[in-house]
């Protein structure tokens, strides 16, 4: 069960983690805001969700590269 839930925080809040770095703010508080303004959107928030999930990533990766090809 902790596995799981490491790897849920690593791979599925990396967005709210990535999001409340930039803005200063906890990733609980910005897990928080996606979940109320889903409730309340009726999930509309999930594909924005779902679209940064994807950006970060990619942004990661294309880090990774680069930092591989300076060394």
């Amino acid at each position: 069960m902790k596995k799981m839930k490491n790897y849920l925080e690593q791979s599925a809040f990396g967005v709210c983690e990535y999001i409340g770095d930039k803005m200063g703010i906890a990733s609980s508080r910005v897990r928080l805001y996606f979940i109320y303004l889903s409730c309340g959107t009726l999930g509309s928030p999930l594909i924005i969700y779902l679209f940064m999930v994807f950006w970060v990533n990619i942004r990661r990766y294309t880090k990774t590269k680069r930092d591989l090809l300076r060394a």
